[in-house]
Parts: structure tokens; C-alpha cells; sequence
């Protein structure tokens, strides 16, 4: 049995404390107002014309991150959307091949779109080194990962040459805060290791950290408590610690996953995030393409 990184997290609270509710939250969103958020996605344009802002999805089984497409989704279609298929048990990697997912707009696409992989598992998850090959877009869709072996350059889902609409733009982490602290360290070395890759492509990182209604009574009552419930701070914390991963570039989300109805306060953490990471794509293309294109 793989050893678990306990002591990254050794001051978590006991179980059976209360959790601190500060009177202040730490953070500030408008609950219950979208509009600006929600216009910004929605009418988003990239920087240069034909761009699409490549939003590459990792972090371990069960996270959360089909879920999030299919919040982001149902948020901007205003009704539940389920197009990503999403497990609700803890048996392994359920998405096991090379995803991208668009969200359809009238009679076009929105200019962003989701790549999705097969989680990252101690043993039986995705290769680092396929993550590698997918920043670079070098993966084609379709791939089913080989959790033995990487992709080979004379396999027919190898991109032998990429263009710039085809590498990632935006290296986003999605990360279960319920079980946060009992993640194992190898896991968490392979975080580390795909933030490492992405950091030599001067790639932007985000991560969103899912499922924070299961940490307290407070939380699952009313999700604008999200920023002021100390427990979930002293998380972010200690996961920026471990995998490098600034507390600005980190956030809470509760994704669609029981709930039938929308909900316009969990409607705004997901624009939230959404609304930076759109930034963080558009900032790192005009940056990092630009003069390589023209």
C-alpha cells in the first residue's frame, strides 16, 4: 500500500471540531450577480482571431473534472448539462481516453474548449509523460491512455506537428477538497511533475479545488461561505504549498452533480474560475504565440 502525505496536512482540524466561520470573508465575489461574469464568458472573443483557448484538465479519479465541463456547461446554457460522462464511485480512472469537448453557441462554438484525460492514479492512471506530449499537442483525440506505455511517435494518434492552436493554453489542476488530505504522495509528485512541464512552456496553472460543500455542515448549508470557512483557506494553503501552485490561481467550486435545478451562487464560483482562466489563456497566447505567428 502506497504511503499517504499525512504530514503535509498534519494541523487538520479533528473531525469533530467546528469549524471556524470568520465574519468577513477573505475573498470577495457577487453573489447572486453574473451578470458581469457570465457576460464575459459568454461573449468572450480571443485576442487574435481564430485563436481557441486550449483548457487542459488533470488531478486525480473522481475530482471532479467531467463535472466541471458539465458545470460550465449547464451555466452557460442555463439548464443541467451532462455531455461529460461522469462516475460517482472511487473504482479507478473512469475517462480513459483523450477528450476535447466544445460548447456550442447558436450556430458556432464558444472559442474556448476542455481537453479531458484519464485520471492520475498511483498505478493504474495517465503517464506524466502522455501529459507531457498532450501540452505540446502532440496527443490526438481519441487516444485511450496506456497506463504502461506512452504514446509512440509511429502510433496514429501522435500529432507529429502540432500547430499553435493545437498546444494547451491553460494547465488547470482539479482537485477534491474532502479528501485533500489523504492524498498520496505519489499523486501529488506527479502534480508536481506536470507543473514542472507546464512551467518550461511558460504555461499558465490554475487549479479549482471541487466537492467543497462535503467539508462542513456551514458550506453544504450555504455556499457563500466558501471564503469564510477557515478550514477550507488553511487547505488551499497547505495545497499550495505542496505542489507550488499560487493561492491567487486557486479556486473553490461546487460542481452540478446532484442537483436537477441551477443555483445562481454556484453559478458564480464557476464563472469565477472560468472568468480567470479565460484571462490567464488570452494573457499566455498574446505573450507566448503571438510573435510567432505573425
Amino acid at each position: 500500500m502506497w504511503s499517504r502525505i499525512k504530514k503535509l496536512f498534519a494541523a487538520e482540524p479533528a473531525p469533530s471540531k467546528k469549524p471556524e466561520v470568520l465574519s468577513e470573508p477573505w475573498r470577495e465575489i457577487n453573489w447572486g450577480n453574473n451578470g458581469d461574469d457570465l457576460e464575459f464568458v459568454k461573449n468572450y472573443e480571443p485576442s487574435t482571431e481564430g485563436q481557441v483557448v486550449r483548457i487542459f484538465l488533470h488531478g486525480p479519479p473522481g475530482a471532479g473534472k467531467s463535472s466541471f465541463i458539465n458545470s460550465v456547461q449547464s451555466v452557460l446554457h442555463g439548464r443541467i448539462y451532462r455531455q461529460a460522462l461522469a462516475n460517482n464511485t472511487n473504482d479507478g480512472c473512469f475517462t480513459k481516453k483523450h477528450t476535447t469537448y466544445k460548447i456550442q453557441k447558436d450556430n458556432e462554438t464558444y472559442p474556448f474548449v476542455f481537453h479531458d484525460i484519464m485520471g492520475l492514479h498511483i498505478s493504474t492512471g495517465v503517464l506524466v509523460e502522455d501529459i507531457r506530449l498532450a501540452l505540446k499537442g502532440h496527443v490526438k483525440e481519441g487516444y485511450r491512455f496506456n497506463p504502461e506505455s506512452s504514446l509512440s511517435e509511429d502510433d496514429q494518434y501522435y500529432n507529429k506537428s502540432p500547430k499553435l492552436n493545437d498546444t494547451v493554453h491553460v494547465l488547470v489542476c482539479v482537485i477534491p477538497a474532502d479528501t485533500l488530505a489523504i492524498m498520496y504522495d505519489e499523486v501529488i509528485k506527479k502534480i508536481k511533475s506536470v507543473r514542472k512541464d507546464a512551467s518550461m512552456l511558460d504555461m499558465p496553472q490554475v487549479a479549482i479545488l471541487t466537492k467543497i460543500d462535503l467539508i462542513c455542515p456551514e458550506m453544504k448549508e450555504d455556499i457563500k461561505n466558501v471564503y469564510k470557512v477557515l478550514d477550507l483557506k488553511e487547505k488551499m494553503e497547505k495545497f499550495s504549498a505542496a505542489v507550488g501552485i499560487p493561492m491567487n490561481c486557486i479556486f473553490p467550486v461546487k460542481n452540478y452533480h446532484e442537483e436537477i435545478d441551477m443555483n445562481e451562487d454556484m453559478d458564480s464560483l464557476i464563472l469565477s474560475a472560468m472568468k480567470n482562466i479565460l484571462d490567464c489563456g488570452n494573457d499566455f497566447y498574446k505573450t507566448h504565440f503571438q510573435s510567432e505567428s505573425s
